[in-house]
């Protein structure tokens, strides 16, 4: 029972890493159905899940990789090392476009990324958790999440203007990277993977790291509660969605109760039918996740390659716009191309056995 539970996490990764990749890479941008887009501002859609899917599953991983294991320098050490090589990816991405091949514009390189707050958000959800017990968690997570709204919606900015939750100046999150990061980030205006809004996304993985000790703890009624709890994170963060917005962008509280709702109650389908049903099914994504980063990483490098060098255009030309095909269908099965091909790669990898840590 227990590894089928620790398996189904597995599984959630896999089916979470595919569905990056799928929606990370459309044939065009500009034909891409609804679902498959980012909410323009305030909102949530099934793509938004992603990245806070990903984020829940570090801090599964988390409680499976650090339990009964003591908070010594050694420790301490792996987890920085690990920290700063996820986050040295992620700015080697946002630079390689950029300065490659002359290495030139360093003034425009996003600091920010994807990889860049998984590093943070490991980083110090593993030090939590490597020190704290359950109860300690749930304050750590409740006051990040109550401070960052007491931030973002009621202190005054250094103008004195009230905040809001807009895409304006006025904006905390905006205000603060636009004062570090100064042109260092996605947009003039903001950056989706800013400094404070990495606040909250510690939060999630932390809900993570809470799920991956209920899966590991010896309670008979472990899957009620994973249930019955993320119906009730999903019920509390649309309530707060009231006065604080759900959104992606700025990562608000509200969108890291609702995403970590659907996320447990996601792994307590997965385990449902795995354990109860003895349902066969999912395998082709464990393996797949075993692989994740790495794979993440090599779909981003490679897009990167062949948007520079006119490949993405001439193989979603050639290939896949037809005159009786939609284009919006057609930019789909572009995208369903490149997961599949990371796929079978990361089938590949499994079945050679070869399994690289980031």
């Amino acid at each position: 029972m227990l590894n089928q539970r620790i398996e189904s996490v597995d599984i959630l990764r896999g089916i979470t890493i595919a569905a990056m990749m799928l929606v990370n890479n459309p044939g065009s941008w500009g034909s891409v159905y609804d679902p498959l887009l980012h909410a323009d501002w305030h909102g949530y859609t099934p793509t938004d899940l992603v990245f806070p899917f990903f984020l829940f599953i570090v801090g599964c991983s988390i409680a499976f990789a650090y339990r009964g294991k003591k908070a010594t320098g050694k420790t301490y050490q792996k987890i920085s090392i690990r920290a700063l090589k996820l986050i040295g990816l992620g700015i080697f991405l946002g630079a390689f476009t950029l300065t490659f091949p002359f290495f030139k514009e360093w003034e425009s390189i996003r600091l920010p990324g994807v990889l860049q707050r998984i590093g943070l958000a490991f980083f110090f959800a593993a030090i939590i958790a490597l020190n704290a017990n359950w109860k300690v968690i749930i304050g750590v997570t409740a006051a990040l999440l109550l401070g960052y709204w007491g931030i973002m919606g009621f202190l005054p900015l250094p103008d004195g203007s009230a905040p809001t939750y807009e895409r304006a100046a006025n904006n905390w999150a905006m205000y603060f990277d636009k004062a570090i990061l100064g042109s260092h980030t996605w947009k003039p205006d903001y950056d989706p993977e800013g400094l404070l809004s990495t606040l909250p996304s510690i939060a999630t993985a932390l809900l993570g790291v809470l799920a991956g000790r209920l899966l590991i703890s010896s309670r008979a009624d472990k899957l009620i509660i994973l249930g019955i709890g993320g119906i009730v994170l999903l019920i509390a963060g649309h309530l707060w969605g009231l006065t604080f917005p759900i959104n992606k962008a700025l990562w608000t509280s509200s969108f890291v109760l609702v995403t970590a709702g659907w996320a447990c109650i996601s792994l307590w389908v997965i385990s449902y039918f795995k354990d109860f049903r003895n349902a066969r099914f999912g395998d082709i994504f464990k393996r797949v996740g075993a692989n994740a980063l790495i794979l993440y990483f090599l779909s981003s490098f490679i897009a990167k390659i062949f948007g520079m060098t006119g490949l993405h255009e001439w193989l979603y030309e050639h290939l896949y716009v037809h005159d009786f095909i939609p284009a919006k269908l057609s930019s789909l099965l572009y995208g369903l191309s490149v997961a599949g091909f990371y796929v079978l790669l990361g089938l590949f990898l499994w079945k050679r056995k070869i399994f690289i840590k980031v």
